[in-house]
């Protein structure tokens, strides 16, 4: 587009066309091209790029501006013009001077927006190298600042070594004056101080040094200060009269150019040489000195190695010494507490000796006991008898409960633990125990336990099995007897009947001159339990029963079971002090902390004193039923007695088991192999475990015995099936069930699982089954005699003897006897019985017969048979 003359005179403006002889285009601002990549593994890409070119523009003639080439002089400088920083004020609108008139609204808009960019741009970067030249400035300004106060401690340092060598000169023997000073002049380090330093940098150039070879003298020392400044300088050695003393300090370059005559020190090297001198010399008069005699302690048993470890002995040391002694050990081999105490004292020790069983000393606390501690506590009451003779039912008419109406069976099954409080305001503790034979264990424990034993005899039955048994563990305990007799409103009652048995029994009642309590008493009635409450008061008075409770806790596991969601649960009875939540125990090999009491309510509590029975929470495993709980100081004991108490229970059972092979290994050698047949036993408490174990094993025979290859109390897992089915063994649970995951396994692997509520019924079917297992017996059976008539000949049998049935029967197969003068010659098989020429079953007396004998010939007329058979007899337990 071009302007005429005619038109800028005028000042009009014609309309924008296109000549015939010009186009209008567009230049492209970005050039385009490929480049290829490379990646690992050998991979290569082209990829197409882009490159955005700049476009530049300047002022041209007429106030027009014009695009500059790109890459040439102008674009350079204009490009430079734009980078420059500028520190004038923001450029102002276009001047008058400027034609802006032949450019359109949107050209002069953004010619204005480009200016106003360049002119925000120039600032920005104005800004940006002003806050860059501030930090350089600061960062020199603290470096000097660092420099300065380095030089500072450098040369105080120098000025404090400087007087402690003036001071031990000092001490040393006099010299002339004349001679010192000028090696203390030339000792005395040359520390130049921060305006020696400037100075210095400012003669610098004076001095014609080139500038980098100075910059780099600079670097190397200040980089030798810092590499010397890590290094401690050792103290040198004091010089004799006469000689040189060596220099103190650091080593700068400037020292060293400026000082040449100064001697050099010693290395670093010589240095640890020298203190590495030292230390061996003191290791060899430390073992050339006394040696340090030792307190050893020493167990039942103990290892070569951990002897030697103790008494801080070469192991080998120990061994030759075990050679001299002639015991011939290596230092992995255990040897007993005598030989190891004569090993500690042939090296000069002294020898401690000391048991496994020690860790229990101190474990009940005896402090407390003393009278002035001591209160009246509730008695403990043991109810025993045979089993249904009313014991539960007494108990239930006692504490107003129905417990006896809920026992499987009709029968009790596990020992219980109750407090109850009596009309008149006593507090009474009751054990109930079960009168079931296979319950001998339960009622021994209920013994040991109790105050008061209270026997229970049915009015209408009188004394029975474990009556009697139940006087013996009363009367092996020590413990008063009350006989309390029930049932007596039963019309067959005859209560003179249960006091004269008693009298068998060294039993004698009160009505009859003894001192044994005879209370008559119905459970269904409520007769006489008035009575028997006061018999209870008055026996319990004349004992004094007390105990102390402010003091650790002690008491006995009367029962233990696992339960789903709460864990290991005992029944525990305090007999001394008082047991809190909290509180840290062992309970036989097991240990916990108490997590929560409960009553024989289930309600929870927060301590129980003397007599009380509690269900305590918080093991870590099942005690057994009769284990000791006590209550220990801390945690760590806790555990350790546990775990020795654990062990020690282990190594039993492994004694009794290797005992038990040798005795089955002894007894198959001399009588024939004997059948086992091996079970899996889970029990809901640890009591009836203990019942049905000791039943298990009386039931076994020389023949026949049960295997019980795992027992324990809970529910039954997936490892029970796993061990029953690796070892075709049955699977008894007394109240207990399997979980789903077991009954699909079993059910997969074909385990049988023999669930039980009532005690006898599993008894009985390990009995059969035991005697299923029995070899039968073999009884013989006469059937009848024959006397051999004539002998024949037959080519196909051989000789046939003809008889006559002289008594009995005979028939074929039987098995015969030969007699000959009545003696026996021949016990065979009969293998052919003729009648005429027909083969016949039998023959009864009276009737002749052929007879003939399986490989046997020697048959003669005049000898008699004997027919007889084997009858198999089932044998049971």
């Amino acid at each position: 587009m071009t302007t005429t003359k005619e038109e800028k005179k005028s000042g009009e403006k014609k309309p924008l066309t296109l000549g015939r002889s010009k186009k209008l285009e567009l230049k492209k601002t970005v050039e385009t091209g490929q480049v290829r990549q490379s990646f690992s593994h050998g991979r290569t890409k082209t990829v197409q790029v882009e490159v955005k070119r700049k476009r530049t523009y300047r002022a041209g003639e007429g106030g027009k501006m014009a695009e500059v080439p790109s890459g040439g002089p102008e674009a350079e400088a204009v490009a430079e013009t734009a980078a420059a920083p500028s520190a004038a004020p923001a450029a102002a609108p276009p001047t008058p001077a400027e034609d802006l008139s032949n450019l359109t609204q949107a050209e002069r808009e953004a010619r204005q927006r480009a200016i106003e960019q360049a002119h925000i741009d120039r600032e920005r970067r104005a800004h940006e190298e002003e806050a860059r030249r501030q930090r350089e400035a600061e960062e020199a300004e603290r470096r000097a600042k660092a420099d300065a106060e380095r030089e500072a401690r450098e040369a105080e340092e120098a000025k404090r070594r400087a007087e402690e060598e003036a001071a031990a000169a000092a001490e040393q023997p006099a010299a002339p004056a004349e001679t010192e000073a000028p090696a203390a002049a030339a000792e005395a380090p040359t520390v130049p101080t921060p305006e020696e330093i400037a100075a210095k940098q400012a003669q610098a150039p004076k001095e014609g040094a080139p500038a980098p070879k100075r910059k780099a003298a600079e670097e190397a020392e200040t980089a030798d200060s810092k590499k010397r400044s890590k290094v401690k300088p050792a103290a040198a050695p004091t010089a004799k009269k006469g000689e040189p003393r060596r220099r103190q300090g650091k080593l700068t370059i400037s020292q060293a150019l400026e000082d040449d005559s100064e001697e050099r020190v010693r290395s670093l090297a010589a240095l640890k040489r020298q203190r590495e001198r030292e230390k061996q010399k003191s290791r060899e008069a430390l073992q050339k000195g006394a040696k340090v005699l030792r307190e050893v302690t020493v167990p039942e048993a103990i290892t070569v190695q951990e002897l030697a470890n103790r008494m801080a002995e070469r192991g080998g040391e120990v061994v030759k010494a075990l050679f001299k002694m002639g015991v011939m050990a290596t230092i992995t081999q255990t040897i007993d507490a005598d030989t190891a105490e004569l090993v500690v004292e042939e090296f000069g020790h002294k020898a401690k000796r000391v048991s496994a069983d020690d860790i229990e000393i101190g474990l009940r606390d005896a402090e407390g006991d003393d009278t002035g501690n001591l209160s009246d506590r509730p008695p403990v009451i043991t109810i025993m008898g045979h089993v249904d003779h009313g014991k539960t039912s007494l108990l239930d008419a006692l504490r107003k409960t129905d417990v006896a109406a809920h026992e499987a069976g009709g029968i009790t099954q596990h020992i219980g633990a109750y407090q109850i409080v009596t009309p008149s305001g006593n507090k009474l503790t009751f054990l109930d125990t079960p009168g079931h034979a296979a319950f001998t264990e339960m009622r021994a424990r209920g013994a040991d336990v109790t105050d008061i034993v209270i026997l229970v005899v049915a009015a209408d039955d009188g004394i029975m099995a474990q009556t009697v048994e139940a006087i013996s563990h009363a009367k092996a305990a020590e413990k008063p007897i009350i006989v309390a007799i029930n049932k007596i409103d039963k019309p067959e009652a005859n209560p003179d009947r249960v006091k004269n048995e008693l009298l068998q029994h060294e039993l004698v009642p009160e009505d009859m001159g003894g001192d044994i309590i005879c209370v008559p008493v119905s459970a269904v009635t409520g007769q006489g339990l008035d009575n028997l409450e006061e018999s209870i008061a008055l026996q319990a008075e004349l004992m004094e029963l007390q105990a102390n409770s402010d003091r650790r806790a002690e008491g006995v596991v009367v029962e233990a079971k696992l339960e789903q969601g709460r864990g290991s649960v005992a029944t525990v009875l305090v007999r001394r002090g008082t047991l809190k939540v909290g509180d840290i125990f062992v309970a036989g090999s097991e240990s916990g902390r108490v997590r929560a009491l409960l009553n024989d309510r289930g309600e929870q509590v927060k301590s129980a004193g003397p007599s009380e029975p509690v269900e305590v929470l918080g093991l870590s495993g099942t005690p057994e039923a009769g284990d000791e709980l006590i209550v220990v100081e801390d945690d760590a004991r806790a555990r350790e007695v546990a775990a020795f108490r654990h062990e020690k229970r282990r190594q039993t059972e492994l004694a009794a088991q290797g005992r038990g092979t040798l005795d089955q290994m002894l007894s198959k050698i001399k009588e024939g192999e004997a059948q086992s047949l091996p079970v899996v036993i889970k029990t809901d408490v640890h009591g009836s475990l203990e019942a049905i174990l000791g039943t298990l094993q009386r039931l076994g025979t020389e023949e026949v015995q049960v295997q019980v290859l795992h027992s324990g109390v809970g529910g039954i897992n997936e490892s029970d099936i796993t061990l029953a089915r690796a070892s075709a063994a049955i699977i008894l649970a007394f109240n207990v069930r399997a979980n789903a995951q077991a009954r699909e396994l079993a059910r997969r692997d074909g385990v049988d699982i023999r669930y039980y509520s009532i005690i006898y019924e599993l008894i009985d079917d390990m009995k059969q089954a035991l005697s299923g297992m029995l070899a039968p017996e073999q009884n013989e059976q006469f059937l009848g005699y024959a006397e051999i008539r004539e002998v024949f000949n037959v080519s196909k049998s051989g000789r046939v003897a003809g008889c006559m049935i002289t008594e009995g029967q005979v028939k074929r197969g039987a098995r015969v006897r030969l007699l000959r003068d009545d003696v026996v010659i021949h016990d065979g098989v009969l293998k052919s019985l003729r009648r005429f020429k027909d083969e016949v079953r039998e023959v009864q007396q009276g009737y002749e017969c052929g007879m003939a004998f399986e490989n046997y010939q020697d048959i003669q007329q005049g000898d008699r048979i004997e027919c007889y058979e084997i009858v198999e007899v089932a044998r049971t337990l």
